[in-house]
């Protein structure tokens, strides 16, 4: 039988620009559907309020360089200031970690118990984290500054009491972001950092003259609580037309659980930079204020590194697992880590290169003199390689708790600052490019047991169901 002749394909009435036009509608199409997504909106809110706090953080670090550069006050303002700001972001992170899930797969009358349950625990947590705080001050900087002139505890002190006041408002804050997170409205919290920066600059300017190094902590304390009523004022719209709640039927210890142990974590993290910190006061005068300007060199970098891709990639680890594609999941996060290696690898390098320019290029005015920028470079040199471990075990801890696997990167968490405190004690007398150095070695060790545990349990959790 001779073959059947080929149809040829249907002619089109389109012409060749028409068929491209049709092409280009459809892609246009699809990305104004994606603008669209409150997801793809809320991303970018999120990110916006990154790169803003980041911008903000320079200027407030280099407003803090030129008023007080790397003297004994600069000391004064990083030991108290700094576990304040720690305390806080660990808060906010574990709310929101915690708690957006939780409200999110409930209706709207259950999420409001929720909220109200949620509310009534914590407030009173928050509330006694600063009354401890107020009262045990002069112990807590005897701890946080042992090498503190003897001069300048008072004035650490009155600091860290005044910052302490804001750690209720940021606690607060963080539980009704939550909320808000919960119906998509992601402005209101995003711009969280960027708020403390402004007031903290805007109090430090206002009152220098009349209170000097004092207006840094009565700008982020008054920060703290302004940002409180703009998510309150966000939030209450939401309670106006509704109808009463039944209380929510969910243990107190349930709802306590998890954010505990986040906040186990993220406290034994930041034991490795309050140890740094500690240690770095028995150095001499400015090297506290020198570990803070590094730290703010490299938390730049970290942020972008974590914060955008984690955000993009808990999500997805999630969905894989409620689908039992274990091994996919992992697959993805292979694929993270080796994007993030590179990219922490390259920023570190290039830190270390142009380190010593680009810090007196930055800060080099007014206090901080040319002595100022050789001691903080010299900090930059130990402490840039924490970049590298810190992102990496960030991205590898946050997967595995959206894995629901909680229990490794708690206990590795403790890793960091044992690293460090052994570092120290065989190093008793380190020079200030050794100060970081520790802390950088902890970071790293524990991505790499955290790592190397993970892949030795990763064919126990294959075998779960498919």
């Amino acid at each position: 039988m001779p073959p059947l002749p080929r149809r040829k394909p249907p002619a089109t009435n389109l012409p060749e620009s028409g068929r491209v036009g049709v092409e280009v509608d459809t892609l246009e199409s699809r990305v104004a559907r994606a603008a669209g997504s409150p997801l793809v909106r809320g991303g970018l809110v999120i990110f916006a309020g990154i790169v803003t706090g980041n911008i903000l953080g320079f200027f407030r670090v280099a407003l803090t360089a030129y008023l007080l550069g790397t003297r004994s006050p600069a000391d004064s303002l990083a030991v108290a200031i700094g576990p304040i700001d720690t305390i806080n972001g660990a808060l906010l992170n574990t709310i929101i970690f915690a708690f957006v899930p939780m409200m999110t797969e409930r209706d709207q009358a259950a999420r409001t118990a929720l909220f109200r349950k949620i509310s009534r625990l914590f407030v009173r947590f928050f509330l006694c984290v600063t009354a401890a705080v107020l009262l045990l001050a002069p112990l807590l900087i005897r701890f946080l500054a042992p090498g503190l002139p003897t001069d300048y505890v008072p004035q650490a002190t009155l600091i860290l009491r005044i910052g302490a006041l804001s750690t209720v408002a940021v606690g607060i804050g963080a539980i009704y972001s939550a909320l808000l997170y919960t119906d998509r409205r992601f402005a209101p919290s995003a711009f969280n950092q960027a708020t403390l920066n402004v007031f903290t600059i805007l109090g430090a300017l206002a009152l220098w003259k009349a209170v000097g190094v004092y207006g840094f902590a009565i700008g982020y304390m008054v920060g703290a609580w302004v940002q409180l009523a703009m998510v309150y004022l966000a939030a209450r719209s939401r309670f106006r037309h509704e109808e009463p709640t039944p209380e929510c039927e969910i243990p107190w210890r349930e709802i306590a659980a998890k954010p505990a142990s986040i906040l186990l974590y993220s406290g034994l993290l930041s034991l490795n930079i309050m140890a740094t910190r500690a240690y770095a006061t028995h150095v001499g005068p400015g090297t506290a204020a020198a570990l803070d300007y590094s730290m703010r060199c490299v938390g730049v970098p970290l942020a972008f590194l974590v914060s955008p891709m984690s955000n993009s990639l808990l999500p997805e680890i999630a969905r894989l697992r409620s689908l039992f594609r274990i091994r996919d999941a992992f697959r993805l996060i292979d694929r993270t880590l080796l994007l993030a290696g590179l990219a922490s690898v390259s920023a570190c390098a290039i830190g270390v290169a142009v380190r010593e320019p680009a810090i007196a290029l930055l800060f080099e005015r007014g206090s901080f003199t040319a002595d100022s920028t050789r001691l903080v470079s010299a900090v930059f040199l130990g402490f840039a390689p924490s970049l590298i471990g810190w992102s990496l075990f960030e991205l590898t801890a946050r997967s595995l708790f959206a894995l629901d696997r909680p229990s490794l990167p708690l206990a590795v968490s403790a890793v960091p600052v044992l690293c460090n405190l052994a570092f120290f004690a065989v190093m008793p007398n380190p020079q200030p490019s050794f100060i970081g150095l520790g802390a950088s070695l902890g970071f790293l060790c524990a991505f790499a047991i955290l790592l190397t545990l993970a892949h030795v349990k990763r064919k126990e959790w294959w075998k779960e169901p498919n």
